[in-house]
C-alpha cells in the first residue's frame, strides 16, 4: 500500500490545487507542497527495506482475461530515483511560490506540476512495461502542459507543441519495442524481463527492439540527433525548467536505459547506437552552450552535454561505467536544479535573462552569486565538489575502454575536448553575469529575493558540496543500494574517495580545467568566428529541420485529404457507405451469410403500417433536405419513431425507451442549430432541369443509400431468423442476473459486462461535446444568414422561440413557458427514477440523463437563452467531469476487495426506517453516465444558444449572472511573465 500511496499523493494534490481559487498562491503552494513533501517521507521511509535487497511489490488485478496488471515494484534503483524526483519537487514547489505572479492562474500551475511529478513516479515504480509506457507518454502530455503555461506567448506554443511531438512519437516507438520485448519474453512483467537478457540479446528481434527502445530513450532525454526540442522548451516557467531537467523528463531516458542496462546492453550495437548518441551529445551541447546569449539557453545545451555523459557511460558495456551513469544522475540534478534556480532569481529580480545586458550583479546580489558560483564550479568539475567525482569516474571510464586503437585514444581526448567546453561555459555563465562592472541598462534595480526562494538553491549547493567532500559517508550506500538493483552479484568495488593519487584521470581532469579557461578568455578575445568555422554542425538549426519536417507532413496529409475526401458533406458520406458495402460484400464472400431456420411468423397489418409510415418519412426526408430542412427534420423524427415502436414490438422496451430519449434530444438540437446552416442554392425557375452532372450524383447516392439500406436489412432479418442460442446472447441472458446482479440485461451488459466499452464511449461523449463547444464559441455565422427571410420562414415559430432577439408577443408564450419550467422538477424526479431502477427494469443512467437533458433543451425552447442562463447555475463541464470521475471511482472501488478494475461491489442488508436496501458500485458507474450525458447535451446547448448572445452584444450583463456560461474556457486574463514582476 506504500507505493500507491506514493503513486496517488501527486494526483490528488493535483485536482485538490486546481480547484483553488485563482489569483492567490498561498494555499495551492502549501497542498502542493504538502503532498510533495508526503511522497518525499512515505519514500523515504521504505530505504531500510530495499537496503536490505528486498523488492517491495504490490500488484491489482486490472483485466486478468486479458493478463493486464496494475503492478508497481520498488527496488533500491527505483528508490533512489523516486527519492530524487520527490524531493526535487519539494523544492520546485517552495521555489514557485516566489517565484511565480500573482497575476497568473497559479493553482493551474501547481495542478500541472504535481501530475508531473505523479506520471513521473509512476514511470519510476511501474513493475509492468506496458503500464510504464502509459505513464511515460503521461509525462509527455503534463510536460506539455507545463511548457504551454504561457499559453498567450508564440514561443511557449511552438515549444510545447515541439517537445510534445518528439518525445510522443519517440513514446510510441518505445512501444513498439515493449511489445516486442514482451513477444520474445512472453511477458511484460519487469521481473520477468530483466531475468531474460540472454534470450533477448541471441534473438533475431534484438536489433529491432535495441533501436527501437534507443528511439524512446534517445528523444525523451533530448540526445543527439533529437536534441533540438529542449532549448526551444525554455519557454516553460523557470520552476518547471529546474524540475524538467533534474529529476523529471529529460531523467527518464537515461532511468529507463539504466533498468534495461542488464537485458540489452554487452553487444556492439549497443555500444554504437547508445554510446555513439552520448559521445555526439556530449560534444555538440558544450560546444552550443558556450555562444548562447541567454542564460536558460546555456543551461538546456549544457543538459543535454551532461546527458550526453551519461548516455556514453551507459554505451561502453562496462559496469563501472553504469555505476558512474547513476553517480552522475544525481549529481546533475543538484547543480543543474540550482543553477536553473539561480537564472530564474536574476530574472525575477532584474527583468532580463540576457547575457549581453547583465554584469556585475554580485555586488547587489551576494549571496544568489555566491550559490550560483558554486553550483557552476560543481558542473565544471572543479575538486571537492560532486562534479569532479563523477567526471573523473567518466574519465577512468574513457582511459580503460577496451576496443580498437582508435576508440582507446579517441574516447578521452574527446571526453577531454568536451570538459574543457563545460569549464569554459561554466565561467561564462559566472563571470558575465556576477562580475565586471554593474550593468546599467536593467529593466529592474537587481537586488536579493526573499530569504526563502533562496533557501531551495542553498540546500542543493550545500548537497554538492557535501557529497564532493565527504562521497562515501554521504551518498555512497544510496548508490550502492542503487547499483546493486540493477548488477546484482555483479557490482562492481568502487571508492568515492576524493583523492585517488596522480593518475592520468587526474591529468584529465587538470587539463580540462585549465583548458576551459583558455578557450573562454580566447573567446573573450573574438574568436567566436573561428569557433564557428571550425566545427561545421554550429550552424545546424534542429528548429528548422523540425518545422520543415512537420510542414512537409501536413502538405502530404492535405493532399491525401483532397485526394480521398471532399469538403462537401454529401460526398464524404457516400465515400464512407462505399467503404462500409465494400467490406460488408468482402465479408459475405468470405464466410457467406449464417444459417436462418427460425420459421416467419404471420405479418401483422398494424406493424406493416408503421413501417410504411416511417419508410415514408425516411424517403421524404431526403426528398425534402433540398426544399426545406425543417419538414426534413420532422419526418426524420417520425422514422426514428418507427423504430422505436418497432422496438416496442420486439418486446425490447429498454431500447425503446433509449431510442425515444435519443430522438427527442437529437431533433431539438438539430432544430436550434439549423439557423446557423447556409442557404441551399436552389434553382430559380422550375424551368431550369438538372445537369447531367447532378442526375449523376443523384443516381450514385440512390444506388448506395438502396445498397446499404437493403444489406442492413437482410443482416437484421438473418440474425433474427436464427435459433435461439445461436450466438452470445443466451450467455447474457443466463448470467446477468448470477454474475451482475440485475434482471435489466441490457443495463448489465452496458455497466457491467461489457463496462470497458461504455467507459470508452462516455469518455468519447464527453470529448464530442468539449469539441462542439470549442469550435461554435469561435464560430461566428455570416450576417446575411440571419437576415434571410426563407430561413426564418424554414424554421418557423421554433427559431424565434429560440431566439433571443426576436422575442414573442407579450403573452403568448407566458403559459407554456410557466408550464415548462414547472415541468423541470418533475422531468428531474423522472430521470432519477429511471436512473435507479435501470439495473432490474427498462431505464439506466443513459436514459435518465437523455430525459432530463430534454428539460433543460425545452427551458432554452420556452424561456430564451437570456432567461436560461441567467438562472441556470449548470456548469457543463463540471458534470463531465464528475461522470468521467464517478464511473472511474466506481471502477477502482473493486481494487479495496482486491477485485479487477470494473467488478461491482454489492451489499444487500436492513436499515432502520428505510428496510432491505440492496447498493452496488454499478449504480455510482451508472451515475457516472447519468451525469455525463446531463453534461454534453447542455454544454452542446449552450454552444449553439450561445451564438444567440454574441449577436446581442448584451453578453456581459448575461455573463456576469450566468453559471452556464463559457467562463471556463474563453475571456482568460493574460497570464505575466517574470518580465510583470
Amino acid at each position: 500500500m506504500p507505493l500507491v500511496w506514493i503513486i496517488a499523493l501527486p494526483f490528488v494534490g493535483s485536482v485538490l490545487a486546481g480547484l483553488m481559487p485563482r489569483r492567490q498562491r498561498n494555499p495551492e503552494s502549501w497542498v502542493a507542497g504538502a503532498f510533495a513533501l508526503g511522497c518525499c517521507v512515505l519514500i523515504a521511509s521504505l530505504y531500510p527495506r530495499v537496503a536490505s535487497g528486498e523488492i517491495i511489490r504490490a500488484t491489482f488485478k486490472w483485466a486478468p482475461a486479458l493478463g493486464l496488471e496494475f503492478s508497481l515494484r520498488m527496488d533500491g534503483y527505483a528508490w533512489l530515483f523516486a527519492m530524487l524526483v520527490s524531493a526535487m519537487g519539494a523544492l520546485v514547489v517552495l521555489y514557485a511560490r516566489y517565484y511565480m505572479s500573482p497575476k497568473d492562474p497559479v493553482p493551474r500551475f501547481f495542478s500541472f506540476l504535481l501530475s508531473f511529478m505523479g506520471a513521473m513516479l509512476g514511470v519510476v515504480l511501474s513493475g509492468n512495461l506496458v503500464q510504464m509506457v502509459l505513464f511515460w507518454e503521461l509525462t509527455s502530455l503534463a510536460s506539455f502542459l507545463l511548457i504551454g503555461y504561457w499559453h498567450h506567448r508564440v514561443d511557449a506554443r511552438r515549444g510545447a507543441r515541439m517537445a510534445l511531438t518528439v518525445t510522443a512519437m519517440g513514446g510510441l516507438c518505445l512501444l513498439a519495442g515493449v511489445l516486442l520485448i514482451g513477444r520474445v519474453v512472453g511477458s511484460y512483467d519487469l521481473d520477468a524481463v530483466l531475468a531474460s537478457g540472454d534470450m533477448l540479446r541471441n534473438d533475431p528481434w534484438y536489433l529491432a527492439i535495441l533501436l527501437l527502445v534507443g528511439l524512446g530513450t534517445l528523444t525523451k532525454s533530448a540526445q543527439t540527433p533529437f536534441h533540438f526540442w529542449l532549448p526551444h522548451a525554455m519557454a516553460a516557467p523557470t520552476p518547471v525548467s529546474a524540475y524538467l531537467h533534474s529529476a523529471t523528463m529529460v531523467k527518464t531516458g537515461v532511468f529507463l536505459l539504466v533498468r534495461l542496462w542488464p537485458v540489452l546492453a554487452g553487444t556492439e550495437a549497443w555500444f554504437w547506437l547508445i554510446g555513439g548518441a552520448g559521445l555526439g551529445s556530449l560534444v555538440l551541447g558544450a560546444y552550443a552552450a558556450m555562444f548562447q546569449k541567454d542564460m536558460k539557453g546555456v543551461l538546456a545545451y549544457s543538459t543535454i552535454s551532461h546527458l550526453g555523459l551519461i548516455t556514453l557511460l551507459l554505451g561502453m558495456n562496462s559496469n563501472l561505467g553504469l555505476l558512474a551513469a547513476i553517480f552522475h544522475i544525481a549529481n546533475h540534478a543538484t547543480f543543474k536544479a540550482s543553477l536553473f534556480m539561480a537564472a530564474g532569481i536574476v530574472d525575477h529580480e532584474t527583468g532580463t535573462r540576457d547575457l549581453r545586458r547583465l554584469s556585475g550583479l554580485r555586488y547587489a546580489m551576494p549571496i544568489t552569486a555566491t550559490l550560483a558560483t558554486v553550483a557552476a564550479a560543481a558542473m565544471a568539475g572543479v575538486p571537492l565538489l560532486n562534479g569532479f567525482i563523477s567526471k573523473e569516474m567518466f574519465f577512468t571510464e574513457t582511459v580503460f575502454v577496451s576496443g580498437s586503437r582508435l576508440t582507446q585514444i579517441g574516447l578521452p581526448a574527446v571526453a577531454v575536448v568536451a570538459s574543457m567546453f563545460s569549464v569554459a561555459y561554466s565561467l561564462r555563465f559566472i563571470l558575465q553575469v556576477f562580475f565586471g562592472p554593474p550593468a546599467t541598462d536593467l529593466p529592474r534595480a537587481p537586488h536579493e529575493p526573499p530569504p526563502w526562494m533562496l533557501l531551495p538553491s542553498a540546500l542543493l549547493v550545500l548537497a554538492c558540496l557535501v557529497v564532493g567532500i565527504f562521497p562515501q559517508q554521504t551518498i555512497g550506500p544510496f548508490l550502492d543500494t542503487a547499483a546493486k538493483a540493477v548488477l546484482g552479484a555483479n557490482t562492481p568495488a568502487h571508492d568515492l574517495a576524493v583523492w585517488h593519487g596522480f593518475n592520468l584521470p587526474l591529468a584529465m581532469s587538470v587539463l580540462a580545467l585549465a583548458g576551459g579557461i583558455v578557450i573562454y578568455y580566447g573567446l573573450r578575445l573574438h574568436l567566436r568566428r573561428l569557433a564557428a568555422a571550425v566545427v561545421p554542425g554550429y550552424h545546424l538549426d534542429g528548429k528548422h529541420i523540425y518545422e520543415s519536417t512537420v510542414q512537409r507532413a501536413i502538405d502530404i496529409a492535405r493532399g491525401l485529404t483532397t485526394l480521398l475526401s471532399s469538403a462537401r458533406l454529401q460526398t464524404q458520406l457516400a465515400l464512407l457507405l462505399a467503404a462500409i458495402a465494400g467490406s460488408a460484400a468482402w465479408a459475405l464472400r468470405q464466410h457467406g451469410l449464417p444459417e436462418a431456420n427460425m420459421p416467419l411468423t404471420t405479418l401483422d397489418p398494424a406493424f406493416a403500417l408503421v413501417w410504411l409510415v416511417g419508410g415514408a418519412c425516411a424517403i421524404g426526408t431526403a426528398i425534402q433536405a433540398k426544399y426545406h430542412r425543417l419538414a426534413a427534420l420532422i419526418m426524420a423524427g417520425v422514422a426514428g419513431l418507427a423504430t422505436t415502436l418497432t422496438f416496442a414490438w420486439f418486446s425490447a422496451p429498454d431500447l425503446a425507451l433509449t431510442q425515444l430519449a435519443v430522438e427527442v434530444v437529437t431533433v431539438v438540437l438539430i432544430l436550434l442549430g439549423l439557423r446557423w446552416l447556409p442557404r441551399r442554392k436552389i434553382e430559380e425557375s422550375a424551368d431550369i432541369a438538372p445537369s447531367l452532372r447532378t442526375r449523376g450524383r443523384r443516381l450514385r447516392d440512390v444506388i448506395l443509400a438502396s445498397c446499404a439500406g437493403l444489406g442492413f436489412a437482410a443482416l437484421t432479418f438473418t440474425v433474427l431468423r436464427r435459433e435461439p442460442g445461436a450466438g452470445i446472447s443466451s450467455y447474457f441472458i443466463e448470467n446477468s442476473l448470477p454474475l451482475g446482479g440485475g434482471n435489466n440485461v441490457i443495463n448489465v451488459i452496458l455497466v457491467d459486462f461489457r463496462g470497458f466499452d461504455t467507459m470508452g464511449e462516455i469518455t468519447v461523449l464527453g470529448i464530442v461535446a468539449l469539441t462542439v463547444y470549442a469550435l461554435l464559441r469561435r464560430f461566428r455565422p455570416a450576417e446575411e444568414s440571419l437576415a434571410k427571410p426563407r430561413q426564418q420562414r424554414e424554421a418557423g415559430a421554433v427559431a424565434s422561440a429560440a431566439d433571443p432577439r426576436a422575442p414573442l408577443p407579450a403573452g403568448t408564450m407566458m403559459l407554456p413557458a410557466l408550464l415548462v419550467r414547472l415541468l423541470l422538477p418533475v422531468a428531474g424526479m423522472i430521470s432519477l427514477f429511471y436512473l435507479l431502477r435501470g439495473h432490474n427494469l427498462p431505464g439506466g443512467g443513459f436514459v435518465g440523463g437523455l430525459i432530463m437533458a430534454t428539460a433543460m433543451i425545452l427551458q432554452y425552447l420556452a424561456g430564451g437563452t437570456i432567461w436560461a442562463e441567467s438562472r441556470t447555475r449548470l456548469r457543463p463541464h463540471y458534470w463531465i467531469a464528475c461522470g468521467l470521475l464517478c464511473s472511474a471511482g466506481a471502477g477502482m472501488s473493486a481494487w479495496l476487495a482486491t477485485r479487477p478494475f470494473l467488478s461491482a461491489l454489492a451489499w444487500h442488508g436492513t436499515l432502520p426506517i428505510l428496510g432491505e436496501m440492496h447498493l452496488s458500485t454499478v449504480l455510482l458507474f451508472d451515475l457516472g453516465v447519468y451525469l455525463l450525458v446531463i453534461g454534453a447535451a447542455a454544454l452542446i446547448l449552450v454552444a449553439l444558444a450561445h451564438q444567440s448572445l454574441r449577436r446581442r452584444h448584451r453578453l456581459p450583463a448575461a455573463a456576469r449572472m450566468a453559471g452556464m456560461t463559457m467562463q471556463p474556457f474563453a475571456n482568460l486574463p493574460a497570464e505575466s511573465t517574470p518580465e510583470d514582476h
